[in-house]
């Protein structure tokens, strides 16, 4: 089975510059759809080069946590509600989401800035979930048979490459059949109308406004006249027609009206989205200019204090924070943002406690343990940082950000051996085994480590070889370099 193509295309999707993707066997697609076990490795093999190799990914747990909290209360409501879901953020101002194989999600900031209500946002990533658990990936490349590489090549780079550069975009396409590619576009418009039924119905049953799904829809169409022939990016990997909004308008109107209430949470990270953006004077100057219009508005205040902070004025920030907190109810933005400021201004003790604090109220946020690990270990407490890191590990084992605070934690403490086993847990689940096995063959001849630590790597060590023994002789056996 052909694998190269494939490979090279997901390259340069992903560039700039980025390796080949070597992907897994996906079995015999000539008679059946791609297997559910297939699609999610070659979803994590894709998913590895977004978020360790492509600078587009943001790597910022405060948003990510919200868009994955926001996606699996989707997925609940959904036929599938324990499918293995992951969503992820890419720093563009374009509009576009895609979903790739196996449960990855993944939006545009530009999309999520673009959203006018929770429920519009809500609204394509329930489109996107749709696509999964309808398995259209799957049945595109089962229906095409010996030309369902070429396939799943040419629409994941549809998806991939639409936000980097049309020339990439059209080559990568150019590379499959004329029919094949004709064949796919037929699919695909049946597809989306399905992944419109489906995620309506996913939108409705999670307590979202369903008229958020025609509404943002439609608003992306009229946005197309302002673009000429170059639609968002959104649109030419969804292909939209009026006979589609037609459709889920119709649905819509037989659905039971609801008014839904936008979370503070959606607020704070399109404000932190804005704070982030451009340089830190444009950023201020355009959330004066939001808090002008909108006074007591509490997300407003809280991007402005960010911002501030951002450009280094710092007691502005403090002073902004200060009001905020008086104001609007308890907020994981809010105490992060506190602590982050005290950081900055070398109060390391005092974004500990704070955040301790947070930590307690807000049990369930995986945003405000890291958050506090880190201030730990920066302000010369690594003790505290690994045991609190361990004890998320027992149940977070796969969490890469933790293995990645226990390294630096272990590394404050002189832990040698320890600090090279957390190490290699972080290479390992970037998909880099050599790397993680160099590691571990570190740790064996550092001299700071007991019987039952050595044993425990020792054993770890043999574990990855073998996993890498394997993989270099699947990829021999099917091509693979």
């Amino acid at each position: 089975m052909m694998r190269r193509p494939l490979a090279l295309l997901l390259s340069l999707a992903l560039a700039f510059p980025v390796r080949a993707v070597d992907l897994p066997d996906l079995g015999d697609v000539g008679t059946s759809d791609l297997s559910t076990a297939a699609e999610r490795r070659i979803g994590d093999e894709i998913i590895r080069e977004i978020r360790w190799k492509d600078a587009a990914y943001l790597d910022d747990p405060e948003i990510e946590e919200y868009v994955n909290r926001l996606g699996h209360r989707l997925v609940a409501a959904s036929d599938k509600p324990l499918q293995d879901f992951d969503f992820f953020v890419i720093k563009d101002p374009t509009l576009n989401a895609f979903a790739l194989p196996g449960g990855h999600v993944g939006v545009h900031s530009g999309l999520i800035l673009a959203a006018q209500s929770e429920s519009e946002l809500a609204s394509v990533l329930g489109h996107e979930i749709a696509h999964v658990t309808q398995r259209h990936i799957a049945q595109i490349v089962g229906k095409q048979s010996q030309a369902g590489m070429a396939m799943l090549a040419s629409l994941l780079i549809a998806v991939l490459a639409a936000r980097s550069s049309s020339q990439v975009s059209e080559a990568a396409i150019a590379a499959g059949s004329a029919g094949a590619l004709q064949s796919q576009l037929g699919y695909t418009r049946d597809y989306e109308r399905e992944a419109d039924r489906v995620g309506l119905q996913v939108l409705e049953g999670a307590g979202f406004d369903v008229r958020g799904m025609p509404s943002f829809f439609e608003r992306l169409q009229r946005g197309t006249r302002l673009y000429e022939n170059n639609a968002p990016a959104y649109l030419r990997t969804h292909p939209l027609t009026f006979e589609r909004i037609a459709d889920m308008e119709n649905r819509v109107s037989s659905m039971r009206y609801r008014q839904v209430l936008d979370s503070s949470d959606f607020g704070y990270v399109q404000a932190k989205l804005r704070a982030q953006a451009g340089l830190p004077a444009d950023a201020v100057k355009d959330l004066e200019s939001r808090l002008a219009q909108q006074p007591r508005d509490a997300t407003q205040r809280y991007g402005l204090a960010r911002a501030l902070m951002r450009a280094g004025r710092l007691d502005e920030a403090q002073a902004m924070l200060d009001k905020l907190r008086g104001d609007a109810p308890p907020s994981s933005f809010i105490e992060q943002l506190g602590a982050e400021i005290l950081l900055a201004r070398k109060d390391g003790a005092g974004a500990v406690r704070l955040l301790s604090t947070a930590q307690k109220r807000f049990p369930g946020s995986r945003s405000v343990g890291y958050a506090l690990a880190d201030a730990q270990i920066l302000s010369g407490m690594p003790a505290a940082a690994a045991s609190g890191v361990r004890q998320l590990l027992n149940s977070r084992g796969d969490d890469v950000r933790l293995w990645q605070l226990l390294s630096r934690a272990d590394q404050a403490l002189g832990k040698r051996t320890a600090q090279h086993r957390a190490q290699a847990e972080v290479y390992a689940l970037q998909g880099s085994l050599p790397a993680a096995i160099e590691q571990l063959e570190i740790a064996r001849r550092e001299a700071d480590a007991d019987f039952y630590e050595l044993s425990a790597v020792d054993a770890r060590l043999r574990e990855l070889k073998q996993r890498y023994r394997d993989e270099k002789r699947d990829k021999e056996r099917f091509g693979g370099s």
